[in-house]
């Protein structure tokens, strides 16, 4: 008899553990020294990163490791999670034509990480990219199992951009209420669709900027520090909402007129 058990590592609470069946060779007995190695060499795949200038070292393995032991065509992690420092909270995972809930379940088994899983085709995200200026947010910095070429061609769905803004409209109201990071992302949303509307990439830098030309030096970084003060910020968004609002709004107006015509 071979001496030998293929088993998996199982993460426990305080130690990650290995489990042996009861039935097995006898040199496999209680007190027995083995060595553990795994049992087959995957194949290590090289992450393409976007705008990425540095990741910490813990990232990266991580990265190694979801885009190296899950199949799909093509895997796209994004988020904050990509960001300089420790943020371990915030983490998007686009699948394109894979599995979606093996992922989660191995980000969570193997780095104890909460992902946010989407499933989509290429076709449908060409379509986000295009249409959906906070999708364009998301993907301004990604890693990527296989290399994915941005060749955005802007088309303005007014409907769906009203949607989005509304989300945005209880930041003053819920200020109080609300912690750095959320309101940062309802500010973000307003300002990527302001840029959207003018015709210009909503990236994360682009927006940052813009945050800060409109609400004052070092506001993004305000925003998610909660260090914010709220009467001259509330006054001011509320004026930016008003406005592209109404942008939005005649965006509407002009497209039924145009259906009419």
């Amino acid at each position: 008899m071979v001496n030998e058990i293929i088993a998996r590592v199982s993460r426990g609470s305080v130690m990650d553990q290995v489990y042996l069946p009861k039935n097995r060779p006898s040199a496999l007995g209680i007190g027995e020294y083995v060595v553990i190695a795994p049992a087959l060499k995957k194949k290590q795949i090289a992450p393409y990163y976007y705008n990425v200038q540095n990741i910490e070292p813990i990232k990266a393995e991580i990265i190694q490791g979801i885009l190296s032991n899950i199949d799909a065509e093509n895997i796209i992690i994004a988020g904050s999670f990509l960001e300089k420092g420790f943020s371990f909270d915030d983490i998007d995972i686009i699948v394109i034509n894979g599995e979606g809930k093996a992922i989660e379940e191995y980000a969570k088994t193997a780095f104890g990480l909460k992902a946010h899983i989407i499933n989509m085709k290429y076709g449908t995200l060409r379509e986000g990219l295009n249409t959906d200026p906070l999708f364009q947010v998301i993907l301004s910095r990604f890693a990527s199992k296989e290399r994915l070429l941005l060749n955005i061609k802007p088309i303005i769905n007014y409907k769906l951009l009203d949607m989005h803004l509304l989300k945005s409209k209880l930041l003053p109201e819920q200020f109080e209420h609300l912690n750095g990071k959320e309101k940062y992302k309802l500010a973000r949303n307003m300002v990527a669709i302001k840029l959207f509307i003018e015709g210009k990439t909503a990236t994360i830098e682009k927006t940052n900027k813009e945050i800060d030309n409109l609400f004052g030096k070092d506001a993004a970084s305000k925003l998610l520090e909660n260090t914010i003060e709220k009467a001259p910020f509330t006054a001011k968004y509320r004026d930016v909402y008003r406005k592209v609002f109404n942008a939005i709004m005649d965006g509407i107006s002009h497209a039924k007129q145009k259906q009419a015509d």
